[in-house]
């Protein structure tokens, strides 16, 4: 089966050409008179090199380059605004071809956060996950780069900004790969780009066929070639796209689920999507998705004081999880404007987190990164700010 049959949706001529995979270039070419090897030359030059202008792509014909120019081979958004937090978080603001807008996060990681975004296993040897020597000597400092898949987002989870603000319109998948492609020119120099997590603004599930054909231009060797092991996918938990990612992945891609409540009771006040999905078909779901050896699911779990913050709910997340391999990341509520609600006491997380390891359930509890710029867990929603370092995009250096 080639890559292009492999993804649902949009075909060929009505693809955007950024989204478009070697197959759906070679088809592209033979409506052109074009030899099929030039497919690969293309591809390449866009996902990986980054190239978004025909007339750069040196080793086509002045003929081809024209025809790709008006084919219109262009990038479908450009970075207009980065915010740098003061520990190194970079939030973009990035302009999209209608006008409208989506921000995604370039985030610096210790060695601890890498092997949570991987979902390792630290009980045991890890052969898909485990770094070789050579990564492991290499000096460079690991970013995890956090990608928006919708503007805006229908959710309505009352405790994050881009639910409360709505959904305008899904991206494309060719807006979605260029975030990564724009955002590599934002990456320091002595640092490398190691992970992406789907969990900027939108719902990934929600917007289905798009993010996998993302997630194949993302993976794909002749592109950016990023490991599915390194990529995480974020989701408020809709069953049956939960599962149609296991099949289509076989369970590769890294899943992470907002549980964000140990009941249906809190669930429901706090997560809309709930009454749709209960926990019950939620766990369901998980149980069932193909997790290789030794990786884990992510329960992200947003801590709210005096909502599902007490030593009672832990016992009760616990005995949710029973048997499920899964890792609880804690989030206390960043601050959200408009939203009454808060971060509990550090005292009461640590006693939240105290029952669950208590009962054995891996945890964590999760760092605040780039708060100062709007950029942590929940808060992106396109607040533009004139603090906080704002940097004009063109005078951020492009480092290969």
């Amino acid at each position: 089966m080639t890559d292009a049959t492999k993804t649902r949706g949009k075909q060929g001529a009505d693809l955007h050409p950024v989204a478009r995979l070697p197959d759906d270039w070679a088809a592209w070419l033979h409506e052109q008179g074009e030899r099929s090897f030039r497919a690969g030359q293309i591809f390449r030059w866009i996902h990986q090199r980054g190239v978004f202008e025909p007339q750069q792509m040196s080793d086509l014909s002045k003929p081809l380059r024209q025809a790709l120019s008006d084919a219109g081979v262009v990038a479908p958004m450009s970075v207009e605004q980065v915010l740098r937090s003061a520990d190194g978080t970079r939030k973009l603001l990035m302009r999209l071809s209608d006008g409208s807008a989506v921000e995604c996060v370039l985030i610096p990681m210790t060695n601890e956060d890498d092997a949570d975004v991987a979902c390792v296993d630290p009980d045991g040897d890890d052969d898909e996950t485990a770094a070789s020597p050579e990564q492991a000597s290499l000096p460079k400092k690991p970013v995890t780069l956090c990608v928006s898949t919708q503007v805006g987002c229908a959710m309505a989870c009352a405790f994050c900004a881009s639910g409360r603000a709505g959904l305008t319109r899904g991206l494309g998948a060719a807006e979605i790969v260029t975030q990564v492609l724009l955002s590599r020119g934002y990456v320091d120099a002595d640092e490398q780009l190691r992970n992406l997590v789907f969990m900027g603004m939108g719902e990934p599930l929600h917007h289905y066929d798009e993010t996998v054909r993302a997630l194949r231009l993302i993976t794909h060797q002749d592109g950016l070639g990023m490991s599915p092991r390194r990529i995480t996918v974020s989701t408020v938990g809709l069953a049956p796209n939960i599962g149609r990612l296991g099949s289509d992945f076989d369970g590769k891609i890294g899943l992470a689920v907002s549980l964000h409540a140990p009941n249906d009771a809190v669930r429901n006040a706090i997560m809309p999507i709930n009454r749709r999905f209960d926990i019950a078909e939620l766990l369901g779901a998980l149980r069932a998705y193909p997790l290789p050896k030794r990786r884990r699911i992510t329960i992200e779990y947003t801590l709210i004081d005096g909502l599902n913050d007490s030593p009672e709910h832990a016992h009760e997340l616990a005995v949710l999880l029973t048997g499920l391999r899964v890792k609880v990341n804690l989030i206390p509520m960043n601050p959200v404007d408009g939203a009454d609600m808060r971060a509990p006491s550090p005292r009461a997380v640590d006693a939240f987190r105290a029952v669950l390891a208590s009962r054995r359930v891996s945890c964590s509890v999760r760092k605040r990164r780039g708060d100062d710029v709007d950029a942590a867990c929940g808060q992106l929603a396109l607040k533009r700010q004139g603090g906080a370092n704002p940097i004009p995009a063109e005078r951020v250096l492009r480092r290969g």
